[in-house]
């Protein structure tokens, strides 16, 4: 695998750390703000999730670009 490769599948990796801290401190600040339900606070908790979602979907998808073709090629 070459250099870039490498490099593309530990940013999207990054990216997904990344984007799974930030959903946890916004979840964290979100219970400290507002300790009881409240339908907006829900929502920022799922928006949040959302981006983590999205971006495992991303890195997903380069991983998929990367390592498919080279599964193929070892097939056949």
């Amino acid at each position: 695998m070459e250099a870039l490769q490498w490099s593309i599948l530990m940013l999207a990796s990054g990216m997904v750390l990344t984007a799974e801290l930030i959903n946890t401190a916004v979840e964290k600040m979100m219970d400290h703000l507002t300790p009881e339900f409240h339908p907006c606070t829900k929502v920022v908790k799922d928006m949040a999730a959302a981006a983590v979602l999205v971006s495992a979907v991303f890195a997903a998808a380069a991983g998929l670009f990367i390592f498919l073709p080279e599964l193929y090629a070892r097939i056949t």
